[in-house]
């Protein structure tokens, strides 16, 4: 598992003074970036330098509490499901006040080559990233821990 941490900003809140539901997608984003700094060049260097990209194809989110202006936020990021080409990550949303579940999203990328926006092998070094927090359950699921096939 990995945990990043952030505090929410003015911005980020509605009129009604709690986080706008998108705000999460970007949330798990930050977080995904920052699960990425061991790769050479960082997340930043996979998508501008080695032009490697991981877009979603799918998300879906529960939102059990509200957050507001100023909470910080532990989100939890593991991965669910990890192919030769695609994975699910998982982000668990606590705020870190109370460590009540705020949000959860399931976030499906797959490995694009961006030069020619079709799907491509992933490359070695982002696989083992994702695999060094596979899910207890996902890694259990395949009979082999950190690695869970598929595509």
């Amino acid at each position: 598992m990995f945990v990043y941490r952030r505090m929410v900003r003015f911005e980020e809140v509605d009129a009604a003074g709690l986080v706008f539901f998108a705000r999460f997608v970007g949330y798990a984003h930050e977080a995904m970036e920052q699960l990425f700094a061991p790769v050479e060049g960082g997340y930043a260097g996979l998508i501008l330098a080695r032009r490697v990209g991981l877009p979603a194809v799918r998300v879906e989110a529960d939102h059990p509490a509200p957050v507001r202006y100023g909470d910080t936020l532990r989100i939890e990021t593991t991965v669910a499901r990890l192919g030769t080409r695609s994975a699910t990550l998982r982000y668990r949303m606590f705020r870190a006040s109370d460590e009540v579940l705020a949000a959860e999203i399931r976030h499906t990328v797959v490995t694009t080559d961006l030069e020619k926006l079709v799907s491509c092998a992933m490359p070695a070094d982002v696989r083992a990233v994702l695999e060094s927090h596979v899910e207890e359950a996902a890694a259990v699921s395949t009979g082999r821990a950190g690695h869970a096939g598929g595509g």
